[in-house]
């Protein structure tokens, strides 16, 4: 009988509790409403650099990302094709040169992404 009881215990202490449910929902809400195109680290590493300059190289982006031509020339793209950046190939001298910008489009998903990640943080500051 007594195990019966400490099974019964371990269940109701494993159970969740409101307040964590509440949270949990709340993560929930977050995860799906988060733009995924910026979430990504290194896709968020890109756009906030450009948000700060008024445009970048390849070359500076790779540098100040510490990372590689083939992860900087992916995540740009997927930025590129969301209308978060330009990408503007020249050549400097005989050298090829690929600038990038943030677009508008770009620079208000920045902040709703900024905006959103505040509001869930000061969310869960309050619950704790």
């Amino acid at each position: 009988m007594a195990r019966k009881n400490s099974a019964l215990k371990n269940d109701s202490e494993d159970a969740p509790k409101p307040r964590d449910l509440k949270l949990e929902k709340a993560a929930e809400n977050v995860s799906s409403e988060l733009d995924k195109t910026i979430h990504e680290r290194m896709r968020l590493g890109i756009i906030s650099a450009l948000a700060a300059n008024a445009s970048l190289s390849f070359t500076d982006l790779k540098n100040l990302l510490k990372t590689t031509d083939g992860n900087i020339s992916v995540h740009a793209r997927k930025l590129e094709e969301a209308g978060y950046l330009t990408c503007e190939k020249s050549f400097k001298g005989r050298v090829p040169l690929t600038e990038y910008r943030i677009t508008s489009d770009g620079r208000a998903a920045l902040n709703r992404y900024l905006n959103h990640m505040e509001a869930l943080i000061n969310a869960m500051r309050e619950n704790v």
